[in-house]
């Protein structure tokens, strides 16, 4: 019992520090390669830099205070304190961490902005902010903004999630464009594509495993040369050709890249007839990969 109490602090503290440096990478970004162009990659931050533009208000304190009706309504419908604290532990820190940067980087780097290229800063934004998002995703929290009030929509309506982000933060962008002019909003397009694939990397990692679909008359034969050859576990159940009538049998097996041209060389050489469909997999958990935790 005490032994995984112990446990269960350790990942917490684990998660916290995920968080924490998560957080700090993504606001180091944010503040480096956004603010000093007005790259308004969408979310509240996207509106912090329009709203500072025509106020002067801090950044970091328009997020906090922004976020406070959000964190309301993801309490009351997204599973309350449980769910949120880590996403007000980012809120927290990200909101302090920026007005921090944006009054000291100025002061502390011989240069500032640390380059004169729009497009090279539209580019690092995304890629250090996502590295930074995806970290804060891996701790178990969201960075709150408009992540919460998609997940809140999703809930209420069922439609996709980036479906809900594209909408709220293309009229983000959007209004940026008015403001600042449609050049930058075409960077702030390229922030935000480049902050999604950077986090999604950061959170799934490399693909490097492949799932196969094997449909064959010669199933007991392939199964045991993928087992005996390849090390890799299988899978079966009958099917029917719908345009043939015929009776065949499909397998189902998931492999790592290195392993995909084996594979193949394996099923034409037992079977020439086999119908063999390949699909890119972002991670397979539990016996012969990583452990499912």
């Amino acid at each position: 019992m005490k032994r995984a109490r112990l446990a269960s602090v350790g990942r917490v503290l684990r998660q916290v520090l995920l968080l924490v440096v998560g957080t700090t990478i993504s606001a180091l970004g944010y503040s480096l390669f956004q603010v000093p162009y007005n790259i308004a990659a969408g979310g509240v931050s996207g509106i912090g830099i329009i709203v500072n533009h025509f106020t002067g208000w801090p950044i970091g304190t328009f997020y906090l205070v922004m976020n406070v009706p959000l964190l309301i309504l993801g309490f009351f419908n997204l599973g309350g304190l449980r769910f949120l604290w880590r996403t007000i532990l980012a809120v927290l820190l990200f909101s302090s961490l920026v007005d921090l940067f944006n009054a000291q980087l100025p002061r502390l780097l011989t240069q500032f902005p640390v380059t004169d290229d729009v497009l090279l800063s539209a580019i690092y934004g995304g890629i250090v902010g996502g590295i930074g998002i995806g970290l804060i995703y891996r701790s178990g929290g969201t960075i709150g903004g408009t992540s919460i009030l998609g997940r809140i929509l999703q809930k209420r309506t069922g439609a996709p999630l980036s479906q809900l982000y594209f909408y709220t933060d293309g009229v983000i962008i959007l209004t940026a464009g008015l403001v600042f002019g449609w050049e930058i909003a075409l960077y702030a397009l390229l922030t935000m594509f480049l902050n999604g694939l950077a986090s999604d990397y950061v959170l799934e990692g490399v693909s490097n495993v492949r799932t196969a679909t094997i449909i064959t008359d010669r199933p007991e034969e392939i199964a045991q040369a993928i087992i005996a050859q390849l090390g890799r576990g299988v899978s079966f159940w009958p099917v029917t050709g719908a345009y043939t009538g015929r009776p065949h049998t499909m397998l189902l097996c998931t492999i790592y890249r290195s392993q995909l041209n084996p594979l193949k060389q394996l099923v034409a050489e037992l079977d020439r007839d086999a119908f063999v469909i390949v699909g890119k997999t972002h991670q397979a958990l539990g016996f012969g990969f990583r452990p499912l935790r």
